[in-house]
């Protein structure tokens, strides 16, 4: 059996961190678990992810951007997260279907309805068991990810941390809604509360969802 965690949130809400924490968690368990990432995880989606993150693509329209971002799902899914999910183990994903709806939907303001049917085309119906949505103000996370970006010299990644701090705030809004509708699946955590607290939640939940479905441990 397999599980399939996502973890979504606006920028500097802390992902990243809380994934590999996660991970070193599992692992000392001995839980085998594949990190990844959208747009990423695999060499065509890590192609597009440069061209979608590049700030000097400040012209890209926002249909052109939602188009990239489903065709490298399309290729994540493909060569990564289905054959995962045939094999024994915990797949860690930073950021999938949500994170189109919050930025895409809400964010760019598409049409929400068909953002829906192109994510269930890209991700060929694959649903996360749990979703963790780290939620922090707008101004809080922008302003930590531009700190990291720089501290990191990812400045190369930034077009949208670039954008307004409206649309940030319309991504959030986005992200809530999206949890408010699912709260089975998407657990919103607030990140204000420091680091250590936030994973003890994320660990509690990952706990039970592993004893639940009575998880047995073999590699993938």
């Amino acid at each position: 059996m397999s599980l399939f965690i996502t973890f979504e949130g606006v920028e500097g809400s802390g992902k990243t961190s809380q994934i590999q924490r996660l991970k070193k968690y599992l692992t000392q368990k001995g839980i085998p678990c594949k990190v990844t990432r959208e747009p990423g995880g695999c060499p065509i989606g890590e192609k597009v992810r440069k061209i979608l993150l590049d700030p000097d693509h400040r012209e890209m329209v926002p249909a052109t951007e939602l188009f990239l971002y489903e065709a490298a799902r399309a290729q994540h899914v493909k060569e990564v997260l289905k054959p995962l999910l045939k094999k024994r183990g915990i797949i860690l994903c930073d950021r999938f279907c949500d994170a189109t709806l919050a930025y895409q939907g809400y964010g760019r303001r598409l049409d929400l309805k068909w953002i829906d049917r192109l994510n269930r085309l890209s991700s060929q119906g694959i649903k996360p068991d749990v979703t963790f949505l780290l939620d922090c103000p707008s101004v809080v996370g922008l302003n930590r990810a531009l700190q990291r970006n720089r501290t990191l010299k990812q400045e190369r990644e930034e077009r949208f941390e670039r954008e307004e701090i409206q649309f940030h705030r319309r991504v959030r809004k986005g992200y809530l809604a999206i949890a408010r509708k699912e709260p089975h699946r998407v657990k919103v955590i607030d990140t204000r509360e420091g680091e250590e607290k936030v994973f003890e939640k994320i660990r509690k939940i990952v706990d039970n969802l592993i004893e639940r479905k009575q998880f047995g441990v073999r590699s993938i």
